[in-house]
């Protein structure tokens, strides 16, 4: 019979922060005493590893892999741009892009998953390398494609080895012409890396950006001290340009220059967008702005 319970699993992990596993071990050891198994995740460097994991990571990598017909993008997050370049990370990231297709994209599955050929999970070989390396590393964010019909291309900008960087992009075309599609979809890839869309139709822009939108080309407006009926033509105007600038088909494709998205894909052999994905690192993350001589003092403290 077990000598701690569920609950004291779940009451250590509130006080260190470490895995559920290792939580689990840390009680079998010691007995199912408290105080014992806080000091047992020390020595192992788990309860270490459990302090850096308040600190923010907006660095890192993003990983890219496509197999036949279907994809996976993930972004593995440090606190330093310095671990990217770590080979360990860098193998972190490219095992982990792997198991995000066969996990669909679930990140919940994806941690639970096995690592490579070792009887750890990912989520322990995450906590594995925050002992090593000294940094916070987070899995953040994964995202699955597949397509049934077309083909999916994918592209990296900034990339460091094959199959990680720090712009992914996942992208799918379906048509008649297989090549068209497999040349088109890789240009399209480069395409979206650099434009940026939001979205793949109006639509589907969030609201709350839309009303920002225009809050902005109202004020614009209203200083300019025209008529309201000016007014109201210039704030559609400004919107209709955002729409060109954001929603993907209506982009200016950067590899023509001239001619939009949709309509090169329908000189193309009418080529059909089913969607396409792309992360950024560190995007939206709130970076910890703070300055060295900060650190120093902090430091300086004992804090």
């Amino acid at each position: 019979m077990s000598s701690f319970s569920v609950n004291d699993i779940k009451q250590l992990r509130q006080a260190t922060g470490a895995g559920m596993m290792d939580c689990k071990n840390a009680l079998a050891e010691n007995s199912g005493d408290m105080e014992a198994s806080i000091d047992w995740l020390r020595k192992k460097g788990l309860l270490k590893a459990a302090k850096k994991s308040q600190r923010v990571a907006a660095e890192g990598l993003v990983g890219v892999a496509v197999i036949d017909n279907e994809g996976c993008l993930v972004e593995i997050n440090s606190e330093t741009d310095f671990v990217a370049r770590n080979e360990k990370f860098q193998e972190l990231v490219k095992h982990v892009t792997l198991i995000g297709i066969t996990c669909k994209g679930n990140k919940e599955a994806i941690l639970k998953s096995q690592y490579a050929d070792q009887s750890i999970t990912v989520e322990e070989k995450i906590t594995e390398l925050i002992s090593v390396i000294g940094e916070n590393i987070t899995l953040r964010r994964s995202v699955y494609m597949h397509t049934q019909e077309g083909v999916l291309a994918s592209y990296l900008h900034n990339a460091i080895a094959e199959g990680i960087g720090r712009i992914g992009i996942l992208c799918a075309l379906k048509g008649d012409n297989k090549e068209a599609c497999e040349t088109q979809a890789k240009s399209l890839a480069m395409h979206i890396a650099a434009a940026q869309p939001l979205a793949m139709r109006k639509e589907d822009i969030a609201d709350d950006i839309i009303q920002k939108e225009k809050a902005i080309y109202m004020e614009q407006a209203q200083n300019s001290g025209k008529p309201e009926h000016v007014i109201e033509k210039l704030i559609e105007g400004q919107l209709r340009k955002f729409y060109e600038q954001s929603v993907l088909p209506l982009q200016v494709h950067v590899v023509d220059g001239k001619k939009t998205v949709e309509h090169v894909l329908k000189e193309s052999g009418n080529l059909v967008i089913e969607g396409f994905e792309r992360f950024f690192l560190g995007e939206g993350i709130e970076k910890d702005e703070t300055s060295f001589s900060d650190e120093v003092n902090a430091m300086a403290s004992g804090n």
